[in-house]
């Protein structure tokens, strides 16, 4: 059911961006510029669809990864996109100290994986599977193909304004509202419950993920970070400070109420930990 949301949900941010094209060329200049906008506006889905993965992975200046380089890491992203039912991703990272991990690309056959150094050397090896777990249930979810598109799409309108020069500040003002709705429109914060729902049954336990997210959001109250807020919508967790424009893009619950969501999957956890 999630999938095909997000197939629905892909399809009608096409219709909708072709058929404001061939409004917006019918409104000058008929049948002639109709086409013309209509075209562009295919030409355009076409390369976001095809390319806005390179695009968002250079947003967060991501470099692909060599198996050579981290073996393990690769053996385990493999076992667990078979667990997912997906096809192994390939692998990035972002040089930075913050724990945080994206995906991004075109669904199930074609997905990329970005991971932070931060991530890699603050995360045990149950966190970081539940980490890789949660992104690859969007993959599985197809999120990744609408979030990715909405984020790069998103980020060109914040871009869009710096074009104004001393009239920047005006555009930002506009364009900002402008793309935050546009996220919100396109992306719930229910996908993050049912990406965080998935990733348990895939490692088989929801506390890797749990004592993940709790170890992400301390860190981020200690690692200086910058970036697009537009692209909030990709990682596990929100990096950004939510004030100013940061703050209209959040799309992700309260990590209280994931952790304890995940928790109450396993509701005799306490227990357990009593007799460990």
């Amino acid at each position: 059911m999630l999938a095909l949301r997000n197939v629905l949900k892909a399809w009608t941010l096409l219709v909708v961006v072709c058929g404001a094209l061939a409004f917006l060329g019918w409104s000058l200049d008929g049948y002639r510029l109709l086409s013309i906008f209509l075209f562009c506006g295919l030409l355009l889905a076409g390369a976001v669809y095809w390319y806005s993965d390179r695009v968002a992975l250079g947003m967060v200046g991501a470099r692909e990864l060599p198996l050579g380089e981290a073996p393990l890491l690769h053996s385990t992203a493999e076992r667990l996109a078979a667990l997912a039912g997906v096809a192994k991703p390939k692998l990035y990272l972002i040089p930075d100290g913050l724990p945080r991990a994206l995906v991004v690309g075109r669904g199930p056959r074609g997905s990329s994986l970005a991971i932070s150094a931060g991530l890699l050397s603050a995360c045990p090896p149950a966190e970081l599977e539940g980490v890789l777990a949660h992104e690859l249930a969007h993959v599985r979810h197809r999120d990744v193909v609408v979030q990715t598109a909405v984020v790069v799409l998103a980020a060109w309108l914040v871009e869009l304004s710096r074009i104004g020069g001393w009239l920047s500040r005006a555009l930002l003002f506009v364009l900002g509202p402008i793309a935050a709705a546009f996220v919100h429109l396109m992306l719930s914060p229910r996908r993050e419950f049912g990406a965080d729902r998935a990733a348990a049954h895939i490692v088989d336990s929801p506390h890797g993920l749990a004592d993940a997210l709790i170890r992400l959001e301390q860190a981020s109250e200690l690692v200086a970070f910058q970036g697009s807020p537009a692209t909030e919508p990709l990682y596990t967790f929100n990096p950004f400070m939510e004030e100013g424009l940061a703050a209209l893009f959040v799309t992700h619950p309260p990590i209280g109420d994931r952790v304890r969501r995940l928790r109450e999957l396993d509701p005799a956890w306490r227990e357990k930990l009593r007799a460990a």
